[in-house]
Protein backbone atom coordinates (compact mmCIF):
# COMPACT_ATOMS: atom_id res chain seq x y z
CA UNK A 1 0.00 0.00 0.00
CA UNK A 2 1.63 3.44 -0.66
CA UNK A 3 1.11 6.28 1.56
CA UNK A 4 0.77 10.05 -0.06
CA UNK A 5 3.30 11.91 2.15
CA UNK A 6 1.97 13.95 5.42
CA UNK A 7 1.07 17.71 5.04
CA UNK A 8 4.07 19.63 5.10
CA UNK A 9 4.66 23.61 5.21
CA UNK A 10 8.21 25.33 4.67
CA UNK A 11 8.70 28.51 6.07
CA UNK A 12 9.72 31.81 3.92
CA UNK A 13 13.31 32.82 4.81
CA UNK A 14 13.21 35.55 7.00
CA UNK A 15 10.35 35.27 8.77
CA UNK A 16 9.86 35.16 12.64
CA UNK A 17 9.57 31.56 13.90
CA UNK A 18 8.93 30.08 17.51
CA UNK A 19 9.84 26.94 18.09
CA UNK A 20 9.28 24.41 20.83
CA UNK A 21 11.11 21.38 21.87
CA UNK A 22 10.16 18.11 24.15
CA UNK A 23 12.76 14.76 24.69
CA UNK A 24 10.94 11.75 24.66
CA UNK A 25 12.37 8.03 25.18
CA UNK A 26 12.67 5.69 22.88
CA UNK A 27 13.97 1.77 21.98
CA UNK A 28 16.40 3.63 20.38
CA UNK A 29 17.88 6.53 22.87
CA UNK A 30 16.52 10.03 23.55
CA UNK A 31 14.26 11.77 20.37
CA UNK A 32 14.22 15.44 20.74
CA UNK A 33 11.34 16.60 18.73
CA UNK A 34 10.93 20.36 17.85
CA UNK A 35 8.21 22.37 16.50
CA UNK A 36 8.14 25.44 14.86
CA UNK A 37 5.06 27.24 14.63
CA UNK A 38 3.10 24.21 16.60
CA UNK A 39 4.43 21.92 13.30
CA UNK A 40 6.32 19.15 14.11
CA UNK A 41 9.34 20.18 12.54
CA UNK A 42 12.38 18.31 13.59
CA UNK A 43 13.04 14.81 15.53
CA UNK A 44 16.55 13.88 16.07
CA UNK A 45 18.57 11.77 18.13
CA UNK A 46 21.25 11.55 20.26
CA UNK A 47 24.81 12.37 18.46
CA UNK A 48 23.25 12.65 14.97
CA UNK A 49 24.91 13.90 12.19
CA UNK A 50 23.82 17.19 11.33
CA UNK A 51 21.84 17.97 14.60
CA UNK A 52 21.12 21.56 14.99
CA UNK A 53 22.65 23.22 18.17
CA UNK A 54 20.22 22.66 21.43
CA UNK A 55 19.74 26.41 21.18
CA UNK A 56 18.00 26.59 18.73
CA UNK A 57 15.40 24.06 19.72
CA UNK A 58 13.32 27.44 21.58
CA UNK A 59 11.93 26.60 25.11
CA UNK A 60 10.83 23.02 26.50
CA UNK A 61 7.31 22.62 26.19
CA UNK A 62 5.81 18.78 25.49
CA UNK A 63 2.13 20.01 24.44
CA UNK A 64 2.82 20.23 20.76
CA UNK A 65 3.57 16.84 20.18
CA UNK A 66 0.67 15.24 22.46
CA UNK A 67 0.20 13.40 18.62
CA UNK A 68 3.28 12.83 17.27
CA UNK A 69 4.47 11.13 20.91
CA UNK A 70 0.76 9.21 20.48
CA UNK A 71 2.25 7.84 16.80
CA UNK A 72 5.62 7.26 17.61
CA UNK A 73 4.34 5.06 21.21
CA UNK A 74 2.25 3.34 18.31
CA UNK A 75 4.95 2.66 15.99
CA UNK A 76 7.27 1.43 18.84
CA UNK A 77 4.71 -0.91 19.77
CA UNK A 78 4.53 -2.05 16.73
CA UNK A 79 0.72 -1.08 16.39
CA UNK A 80 1.23 1.47 13.61
CA UNK A 81 3.36 1.39 10.02
CA UNK A 82 2.46 5.06 8.37
CA UNK A 83 3.06 8.29 10.11
CA UNK A 84 -0.04 10.90 9.97
CA UNK A 85 1.43 14.27 11.16
CA UNK A 86 1.49 17.78 9.51
CA UNK A 87 5.31 18.29 9.16
CA UNK A 88 7.32 21.48 8.53
CA UNK A 89 10.07 20.45 6.32
CA UNK A 90 12.47 23.10 6.07
CA UNK A 91 14.85 22.62 3.05
CA UNK A 92 15.77 23.01 -0.49
CA UNK A 93 12.85 22.24 -3.26
CA UNK A 94 15.01 19.09 -3.72
CA UNK A 95 15.49 18.69 -0.24
CA UNK A 96 12.10 18.42 0.22
CA UNK A 97 11.47 16.52 -3.00
CA UNK A 98 13.65 13.53 -1.88
CA UNK A 99 11.89 14.21 1.83
CA UNK A 100 8.40 13.61 -0.02
CA UNK A 101 9.95 10.16 -1.90
CA UNK A 102 10.87 9.05 1.08
CA UNK A 103 7.43 8.87 2.94
CA UNK A 104 6.37 6.60 -0.16
CA UNK A 105 8.56 4.15 0.94
CA UNK A 106 6.13 1.34 2.60
CA UNK A 107 7.23 0.27 6.06
CA UNK A 108 9.55 -2.64 5.91
CA UNK A 109 11.06 -1.88 2.51
CA UNK A 110 13.92 -0.30 1.19
CA UNK A 111 15.01 1.43 -2.04
CA UNK A 112 18.49 2.22 -3.04
CA UNK A 113 19.55 6.23 -3.55
CA UNK A 114 19.98 4.82 -6.74
CA UNK A 115 16.14 4.11 -7.28
CA UNK A 116 15.11 7.26 -5.39
CA UNK A 117 17.28 9.18 -7.93
CA UNK A 118 15.53 7.49 -10.54
CA UNK A 119 11.45 8.29 -8.91
CA UNK A 120 12.76 11.90 -9.12
CA UNK A 121 13.42 12.07 -12.82
CA UNK A 122 17.02 12.43 -12.47
CA UNK A 123 19.20 8.93 -13.02
CA UNK A 124 22.63 11.10 -11.60
CA UNK A 125 21.45 12.52 -8.93
CA UNK A 126 22.37 9.30 -6.46
CA UNK A 127 25.32 11.57 -4.37
CA UNK A 128 22.69 14.32 -4.11
CA UNK A 129 19.76 12.24 -3.17
CA UNK A 130 21.90 10.50 -0.20
CA UNK A 131 23.07 14.17 0.86
CA UNK A 132 19.39 15.28 1.05
CA UNK A 133 18.44 12.09 3.21
CA UNK A 134 21.35 12.74 5.60
CA UNK A 135 19.96 16.05 5.92
CA UNK A 136 16.09 14.81 6.81
CA UNK A 137 15.26 16.80 9.74
CA UNK A 138 12.07 14.96 11.01
CA UNK A 139 14.24 10.59 10.87
CA UNK A 140 12.16 7.89 11.60
CA UNK A 141 8.68 9.37 10.61
CA UNK A 142 10.23 10.30 7.50
CA UNK A 143 11.92 7.19 6.83
CA UNK A 144 15.50 7.80 5.91
CA UNK A 145 16.57 4.71 7.43
CA UNK A 146 14.86 2.72 4.34
CA UNK A 147 17.31 3.81 2.25
CA UNK A 148 19.84 1.44 1.23
CA UNK A 149 23.19 1.54 -0.88
CA UNK A 150 23.17 0.20 -4.62
CA UNK A 151 24.65 -3.32 -3.38
CA UNK A 152 22.08 -3.85 -0.79
CA UNK A 153 24.42 -2.54 1.78
CA UNK A 154 23.37 -0.45 5.05
CA UNK A 155 25.51 2.89 4.11
CA UNK A 156 25.51 5.96 6.20
CA UNK A 157 23.07 7.13 8.40
CA UNK A 158 22.75 10.46 10.38
CA UNK A 159 21.99 8.48 13.70
CA UNK A 160 24.34 5.45 13.11
CA UNK A 161 24.40 2.11 11.45
CA UNK A 162 23.57 0.80 14.33
CA UNK A 163 20.63 2.34 14.64
CA UNK A 164 19.81 1.93 10.86
CA UNK A 165 20.18 -1.63 11.19
CA UNK A 166 17.67 -1.79 14.41
CA UNK A 167 15.14 0.41 12.77
CA UNK A 168 14.86 -2.31 9.76
CA UNK A 169 15.28 -5.40 11.38
CA UNK A 170 12.25 -4.01 13.84
CA UNK A 171 10.29 -2.88 10.76
CA UNK A 172 10.40 -6.51 8.80
CA UNK A 173 9.65 -8.38 12.03
CA UNK A 174 13.24 -9.26 13.07
CA UNK A 175 14.70 -8.72 16.44
CA UNK A 176 15.83 -5.64 17.70
CA UNK A 177 18.92 -6.29 19.83
CA UNK A 178 22.01 -4.90 18.64
CA UNK A 179 23.87 -4.81 15.22
CA UNK A 180 23.33 -7.45 12.55
CA UNK A 181 24.50 -6.14 9.03
CA UNK A 182 24.26 -9.48 7.80
CA UNK A 183 21.01 -9.06 7.52
CA UNK A 184 21.75 -6.52 4.72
Amino acid sequence: MTTTPATTTSRRPGTAVHRQHTVVDSPYGPLTLVATDGVLSGLYMTEQRHRPPEETFGEPDPRPFTEAIRQLDAYFAGELREFDLPLCLDGTPFQRSVWAQLQLIPYGETRSYGELAETLGKPGASRAVGLANGKNPVGIIVPCHRVIGASGSLTGYGGGLDRKQRLLAFEKGGRDDGPDLSLF
